[in-house]
């Protein structure tokens, strides 16, 4: 019985420990292995004098240590926040100082890399590092402690009481209005998910999970949370070439493979020999609407694969999916609900919509996370009260309001039409418009306006396209203007497109007008 996010592994361990949990190149580790380095790791952390709740981020790439901290971070009570470890400087900083972050686990390069932001986080106490340790000088210029893991100080945990709707986690997500949001998430939250999830795509214990997406990403821990639910192996791939996912695919004989559509687009001109495919049970989307042309293509390379699309939003984990029976009957379709949730389509009157009556996406349930973090308002805008009345309650149960416009046909299948703010959906990520523009301002003097908008794109599902004002006294071309302006953003945030312009369109209130921007850009460039 799993009730607690750090059981997905002690539990396993303890029914199947000689399974294998993880493989990460030329390693494999078992449940047993994992559980007890995770232990340890969690002593050492109780070690360092970490409080029930108090956050601990985690800034790597996907190693084993890596997904083994997250795990032993809630064993020792903490709350862990994944950093993606594509992320620049200025966005760390952020999510440090956004959660309070009391305790970093990184590497010693990465630090170097933070090295002018570190010092900023006032919250920030200890450093630990899985590597070694940096030249004395560099660590003399440090206000936090700096520890190497092997070196932490270990202590017998203490068992406080806590219940599953204590939090486990905190991922960050872009918001439409400026810097991202922490999502809080439970425990329930998170082993909920892990539950429907595997039972719908049918995960066993001798499934082999590519954990291809960033763990950062909602769906990226979803790779590991279902993997271990069912005693399963996690093998652990950054992506860089589609080749490599074509090898590490047929050498560890793996039957489970999500991915986003611009990440699937890439995946699909690599040559897919019947030794990488013949295994593969199932594949799924995530994080976007799939063209149907990709999916097609996936579908005849995959021949054996079940195909899943699914629709999540971080704010509730997981919320529909299409079962891999019904792609061609309802092509387009996001599927129903998940197990153990409940989708509404709520119109402007807080009614249910009638059959293909567009209306936001409403989804309650387990599976909808405590709100954000220290962030009453932005909660308030989307975590609400349940809109249908259930008799005879008396507490009223919130759910998420997701922002999206969908509709039901009259089968209740869900398709979706569109957004309600101005968010950039890019490689997979939510792209805040005011995140981009606030990195130009603060990487480039020369910015005296900054506007970002998305345009459709078949390779990326949305690029980016910024509009610059330069400032009367400086002079800078516009190839040089993006070089600046992509030192201070990580590689899915960079433009595809900068142009330099003498003015921007304002309406009747003296504010950019950003929706005659984005549609005139949308002309110029969605057919590039």
């Amino acid at each position: 019985m799993v009730t607690f996010f750090d059981e997905l592994v002690s539990y396993t361990a303890h029914v199947k420990p000689d399974n294998q949990a993880l493989i990460y190149k030329q390693q494999s580790i078992s449940y047993a292995q994992l559980s007890a380095q995770t232990t340890e790791l969690a002593k050492g952390l109780f070690g360092l004098g970490l409080q029930r709740s108090e956050r601990v981020a985690v800034f790597l790439p996907k190693l084993p240590v890596t997904v083994m901290s997250l795990f032993a971070i809630t064993q020792a009570n903490g709350t862990f926040v994944p950093v993606n470890s594509v992320l620049k400087a200025l966005q760390v900083q952020h999510i440090l100082n956004d959660c309070n972050v009391k305790i970093l686990i990184t590497s010693s390069d990465r630090l170097k890399a933070l090295s002018s932001i570190v010092n900023q986080c006032p919250d920030l106490q200890h450093v630990v590092l899985i590597d070694k340790l940096p030249a004395q000088d560099d660590m003399a210029t440090i206000n936090a402690k700096v520890t190497l893991l092997t070196e932490l100080p270990s202590q017998e945990l203490e068992q406080t009481p806590r219940v599953e709707n204590d939090m486990a986690a905190i991922l960050y997500t872009s918001g439409s209005t400026g810097k991202p949001k922490g999502v809080v998430l439970s425990h329930r939250n998170l082993v909920c998910g892990a539950h429907s999830v595997s039972s719908y795509l049918l995960n066993h214990e001798n499934d082999v999970i590519l954990a291809l997406l960033p763990i950062s990403f909602d769906a990226g821990l979803s790779q590991i949370t279902t993997a271990f639910f069912v005693g399963a192996s996690c093998v652990l791939m950054d992506y860089f070439l589609a080749g490599d996912v074509v090898k590490t695919i047929e050498k560890h004989q793996v039957t489970g493979l999500t991915a986003v559509p611009p990440l699937w687009q890439q995946l699909m001109k690599a040559k897919w020999p019947d030794s990488a495919t013949a295994q593969l049970r199932y594949f799924a989307n995530t994080g976007g609407a799939m063209p149907q042309v990709t999916l097609a293509k996936i579908r005849e390379t995959f021949n054996h694969a079940a195909p899943y699309l699914m629709y999540g939003l971080t704010e509730a984990f997981r919320s529909s999916y299409l079962p891999p029976d019904k792609v061609d009957e309802r092509p387009g379709s996001m599927g129903k609900a998940i197990p153990n949730a409940e989708i509404m389509v709520i119109n402007e009157d807080g009614n249910e919509c009638a059959a293909n009556e567009p209306g936001e996406l409403v989804h309650r349930g387990p599976l909808v996370s405590l709100g954000y973090w220290n962030d009453a308002e932005k909660t308030a805008e989307r975590f609400k009260p349940l809109p249908v009345k259930r008799n005879g309650l008396v507490l009223t149960e919130m759910a998420v309001w997701s922002g999206d416009t969908v509709k039901k046909d009259d089968s209740g299948y869900l398709y979706f039409v569109g957004r309600k703010d101005e968010m950039i959906k890019t490689s997979g990520y939510r792209v805040s418009p005011m995140e981009v523009e606030e990195a130009c301002y603060q990487g480039a003097e020369e910015v005296a306006e900054a506007i970002a908008c998305g345009v459709p794109n078949l390779e990326l599902g949305q690029a980016i396209v910024l509009l610059i004002v330069i400032k009367d006294e400086h002079e800078i071309t516009e190839k040089e203007l993006l070089n600046k302006c992509k030192k201070s953003l990580p590689n899915f945030m960079h433009p595809k497109w900068l142009e330099i312009r003498s003015h921007l369109p304002r309406n009747p209130n003296g504010k950019v007008d950003r929706s005659k921007l984005s549609k005139e850009m949308k002309e110029k460039y969605s057919h590039e």
